[in-house]
């Protein structure tokens, strides 16, 4: 066995796994929000692949599905349960609360405790389940909030608990949440997982990464790969990540990947796509060895 296969054997045997509320799931997962339309609105232009995308992820052992009653809204739920239900014993389907979509796709705060609940049973019913994995409290900035629509995060994850307690949900996550709130939910209830924006050109949330690390809980990146919107900065056009990705002769998108696996064994993936072949390129990401050089190449980029 050379050093390299070695090295890449104790890689993989590290950070295969990691809990995630009742169970253990693989690092790279899969997100459902770019299934529906553009702007996560309406169906998808290829229902037919869509169903193909999501058969083919548990084909290749994706075990963690995160998804929402709003990506669509209703879509991704419904693609979700026509593809895979019954689902196999071991698959997380983790959802997320607190936003809704109106009559023109706008996004609404639905942040107190009864749209929380009402939401959080919507989502049973849409995918046909009687538990999910993990359910994520989106939190949304006061500061964009008229006072009426402000809720306290205590409240809110009372709610949530009583939902644990009913075996509606197997554990509480939060998404978009600074380190005061982390810390102020990990008081009150116990936090399974934080889905907050990083990437390797957008690593403004260093601190609740390194927080949940040592804390252990899972940290699942949302826009691992820079922004899923137009015109927005993406890792995989960055000269670096180009560079390195055509020297170990992978893409750019699996270099920015791996980079992330690498930040610690608590961050889960769940790129999204609705190509099996981007589909299949994600999960190949975990394959993929940064050598020391790499590593330091990349962290100079931000």
């Amino acid at each position: 066995m050379t050093i390299e296969r070695d090295h890449q054997e104790k890689r993989n045997t590290m950070t295969d796994t990691y809990r995630l509320a009742n169970r253990s799931v693989r690092r790279i997962g899969y997100g459902a929000m770019q299934l529906p339309g553009p702007g996560v609105l309406g169906p998808p232009r290829d229902p037919a692949q869509a169903l193909r995308v999501l058969r083919r992820a548990v084909e290749l052992g994706v075990d963690h599905i995160d998804t929402a009653q709003f990506y669509g809204p209703d879509v991704s739920n419904t693609l979700i349960r026509e593809a895979l239900h019954p689902y196999p014993d071991d698959l997380a389907i983790v959802s997320k609360v607190g936003a809704r979509r109106d009559d023109k796709g706008g996004w609404v705060p639905a942040q107190t405790p009864a749209e929380l609940r009402a939401d959080v049973e919507q989502n049973l019913r849409s995918l046909r389940t009687e538990r999910l994995t993990a359910v994520n409290l989106r939190r949304l900035d006061d500061r964009n909030l008229g006072p009426d629509a402000q809720v306290p995060l205590e409240e809110q994850l009372a709610e949530m608990v009583s939902l644990r307690d009913e075996g509606k949900i197997a554990g509480i996550g939060l998404s978009t949440v600074s380190v005061h709130q982390l810390a102020e939910a990990v008081r009150i209830t116990e936090i399974v997982c934080v889905q907050n924006p990083f990437s390797l050109i957008d690593r403004h949330d260093t601190e609740v990464l390194e927080w949940c690390a040592e804390a252990g809980i899972a940290y699942v990146p949302y826009f691992p790969l820079g922004s899923a919107f137009p015109d927005r900065p993406k890792v995989a056009e960055h000269p670096i990540v180009r560079r390195i990705a055509a020297r170990l002769g992978v893409t750019p998108s699996q270099v920015g990947l791996a980079w992330l696996l690498a930040r610690g064994p608590n961050v889960l993936l769940i790129p999204g796509t609705s190509s099996i072949a981007h589909l299949e390129e994600n999960l190949r990401a975990s394959e993929v060895v940064l050598s020391a050089e790499d590593q330091a190449e990349l962290d100079r980029i931000c």
